[in-house]
């Protein structure tokens, strides 16, 4: 059987023209690079040298060191693009997140990330949770970012964080006056904009209000534009309106069970890529710091 180490071995004695200078270069003795020679020799019924001085090549070894030559090739960089793929240096990573955590905490985690892996593809799709799941299910995603997204068996969920929830209304609004914490029942006097996460909130003051609307905004983007707009308060989690607002207030509420939970969602079946795994910490190691 012909090893690659052999053809190694044969092409460094015929570009370096004797034993002694091809086993400086392995780091071998030129007795065991003289025997490896004899094994490929053995193998291939014929001589792979015109002499013993190994300075010419005859036509078989003429023929062989060519086709080593390219086989060496191709065997070093398929070795190299194994090797980056397991250090994270390649590959593609593709994440679906609900949209305001790819807004606040996502791009921290990309940055960082590939300041470590700037070889590394990555794929950023926001979508709700419902949707998450299913791409998921589908195999269109490596790790989704979901909220309460209550999963089966295909999908494996671990919390991330969680961030509770307050009242979204005009800086200017008469509640932002209070600077908080709200009860329930402080939102029966205004216009409320429904929206998707509502439903998150089981305390039965706030399903009074939320049932009562008869305004339903699903788009966050939408959503705060209509806020802004002075058309009614809403209810939001934390993470969604930033820090740095000035146009809007978000005020905490008196309920400590009012609380959104962001989940990290992975298939159960398809076992991650190095890259995969990587982003993975970066996104854990974001979270940890900016929330």
């Amino acid at each position: 059987m012909i090893k690659v180490e052999m053809l190694r071995c044969f092409v460094i004695v015929a570009r370096s023209g004797n034993l002694a200078a091809a086993g400086d270069r392995l780091g071998r003795t030129p007795s065991a690079v003289s025997m490896t020679l004899k094994q490929l020799e053995t193998h291939l019924g014929g001589a792979l040298f015109e002499s013993e001085r190994k300075s010419r090549l005859s036509a078989l070894g003429a023929f062989v060191f060519d086709q080593s030559v390219l086989e060496l090739d191709h065997f070093d960089r398929t070795i190299a693009t194994i090797e980056s793929f397991a250090r994270s240096e390649s590959g593609f990573v593709r994440v679906a997140a609900v949209p305001s955590f790819a807004e606040a905490v996502l791009p921290r985690a990309v940055q960082a990330f590939r300041q470590q892996h700037p070889g590394v593809r990555i794929d950023i799709q926001d979508m709700d949770s419902a949707a998450v799941v299913r791409e998921l299910e589908r195999d269109r995603v490596d790790l989704g970012i979901a909220t309460d997204s209550g999963t089966g068996a295909d999908i494996i969920r671990d919390a991330l964080f969680s961030d509770a929830f307050g009242v979204v209304c005009r800086a200017d609004h008469p509640l932002a006056a209070t600077g908080g914490p709200l009860e329930w029942a402080s939102l029966g006097a205004w216009p409320f904009i429904a929206n998707g996460a509502c439903g998150h909130i089981e305390d039965a003051e706030f399903q009074r209000v939320f049932t009562g609307s008869n305004l339903m905004v699903r788009n966050t983007t939408s959503l705060l534009a209509m806020v802004r707009a002075g058309v009614g308060v809403t209810v939001l989690p934390r993470l969604v309106v930033g820090r740095e607002e000035r146009e809007l207030s978000f005020l905490p509420v008196a309920d400590p069970t009012a609380r959104r939970k962001i989940d990290l969602l992975k298939s159960a079946h398809n076992a991650p890529s190095p890259a995969t795994q990587s982003f993975e910490r970066a996104l854990r190691r974001t979270v940890s710091e900016a929330i």
